[in-house]
């Protein structure tokens, strides 16, 4: 946390960006922007941190602040219905147990698969409190992005970086260029921030945003509540974004406030001062800035394998030969092999044989009370499979305690643990070859759900709907569909 007193010294207007890494450089060390930049705190799951932890031990090195580290295992365990510490795969369930014995040895607190706060890292570690605006954080996970809806700076790292990380509390950073996305006007009932996000992938191409840390602003990312906004900081690394953020304000706060590891009394009244001046300047320089209109955007789906090939669900699969960049038509043949679609075909009439509602990009309490709201009284189409996965344990308990899990099981979804899940299909949730799934997740690669799968990006609330259509459906459709963030 840093306030006015680290910038009054600044001579010219600075970003949010050059604040948080301007007040976390502890020095420079070349002509080319690299710095050796201090860390808050990093999160580390069971998945990325194996050999990272091997070689501390092997140096015979300790973790510099174990405090700063959050344990969590969310990648590899099962989701099944009923909790079990079981992991099927042995693989897995090496990865969990290594896991557990190195939060041990290294004095690491850890949400392991039975703690009541157990879920998805990006997920828990908000709901903890455990992120603060004016932080930098580092994880090895590239959706660190995802803390930026709260004021900090998060980025994902690889493993050889969270061994430093552990050992050191810094890393060595060189500094990237700085975009503004400045998204005015309403959105349209039924459109969300996925939408958003999506659309913005979709302008600027899956690498738009390479060498960028994004700074989001405008009319509509203030009206969005700060879960909506998680979701826009997750999907920036789409766009190639190593870093994604939105000011801290009224609304970061409220959600901060009763959070079981804020600032509490008069912490928080020094801490709530000093976030209140994380700002970009008036007059700072951004590298590139990117406008959109949220009033002209509609439900957003992908139709290929990358989540910036994607339209409006009233749209249809674009033609390879009316692009005329030879390189970007060769992309789109290839997605088109893989989904087995045709150039002209209506989104609206691909079926699907499964539904997946989860992942750190929607997973959490207003996610699933938006897709509740379109289940609400109907059912699943008989051929297909759905599945929710609640992004943390607290969030199942509290969709529970709303009835939605009630809801969501009688309209035919399976109503299961929190995990990563059929996101990147580690662990039993996998999609068999040809399956065709609509998913809230953040990635539609080829095999990204399961070898041969073929995955369709969109938010929750269009997930509901194409579950009960038993194809792609505009979630418009519903007469009921208020769905606001």
């Amino acid at each position: 946390m840093f306030g006015a007193a680290m910038f009054e010294d600044a001579k010219e207007p600075r970003t949010l960006y050059d604040k948080h890494i301007d007040s976390h450089t502890i020095r420079e060390l070349d002509e080319h922007g690299h710095v050796l930049l201090y860390i808050d705190r990093q999160v580390a799951n069971e998945y990325t941190s194996p050999q990272a932890f091997s070689g501390l031990r092997e140096a015979r090195r300790k973790v510099r602040r174990p405090s700063a580290t959050l344990g969590v295992v969310d990648h590899v365990n099962p989701t099944s219905p009923s909790r079990t510490a079981e992991v099927a795969d042995a693989g897995g369930a090496r990865q969990v147990s290594y896991f557990g014995q190195n939060c041990a040895e290294f004095g690491i607190e850890l949400f392991d698969i039975l703690d009541g706060r157990q879920g998805i890292e990006h997920v828990v570690a908000p709901e903890q409190g455990f992120i603060l605006p004016g932080m930098v954080i580092a994880a090895g996970d590239s959706h660190t992005t995802t803390y930026g809806a709260l004021g900090a700076f998060g980025f994902g790292i690889g493993t050889s970086e969270i061994e430093h990380l552990l050992a050191t509390q810094t890393l060595v950073y060189k500094k990237l260029k700085a975009m503004r996305v400045v998204v005015d006007g309403a959105l349209a009932p039924a459109v969300t921030s996925k939408d958003v996000i999506m659309a913005l992938i979709g302008r600027i191409g899956a690498s738009g945003a390479s060498g960028y840390a994004i700074e989001f602003c405008g009319s509509a990312i203030d009206a969005m509540s700060v879960e909506a906004r998680m979701t826009i900081c997750n999907m920036a690394v789409e766009a190639g974004a190593r870093g994604a953020f939105m000011a801290p304000d009224d609304k970061v706060y409220a959600y901060l406030a009763d959070k079981p590891r804020a600032p509490k009394g008069e912490m928080w009244t020094r801490a709530l001062a000093q976030w209140r001046e994380l700002y970009s300047d008036p007059g700072a320089h951004f590298d590139r800035v990117v406008t959109l209109d949220a009033g002209e955007l509609g439900p957003m789906v992908t139709w290929g394998t990358s989540p910036d090939q994607v339209v409006s669900i009233d749209g249809s699969v674009p033609d390879p030969q009316k692009e005329p960049d030879l390189l970007k038509r060769g992309d789109m043949q290839r997605a088109l092999r893989y989904m087995a679609l045709e150039p002209g075909t209506r989104l609206d009439t691909v079926p699907i044989t499964h539904a997946f509602i989860g992942s750190c990009t929607n997973s959490r309490i207003e996610d699933l009370r938006s897709a509740a709201k379109v289940l609400r009284g109907r059912k699943v189409a008989g051929h297909v499979r759905a599945m929710i996965v609640p992004g943390s344990t607290l969030v199942k308990r509290q969709a529970e305690e709303e009835g939605l899990a009630q809801q969501f099981i009688d309209a035919g979804f399976e109503w299961r643990q929190s995990g990563c899940s059929m996101c990147l299909a580690m662990n039993d949730d996998v999609l068999a070859p040809g399956d065709r799934c609509a998913s809230s997740t953040n990635r539609n690669f080829e095999g990204r759900q399961g070898a041969g799968a073929r995955t369709h990006l969109m938010s929750p609330a269009m997930v509901a709907a194409a579950a009960i259509a038993g194809r792609l459906a505009d979630v418009r459709e519903d007469d009921r569909a208020d769905l606001e963030d």
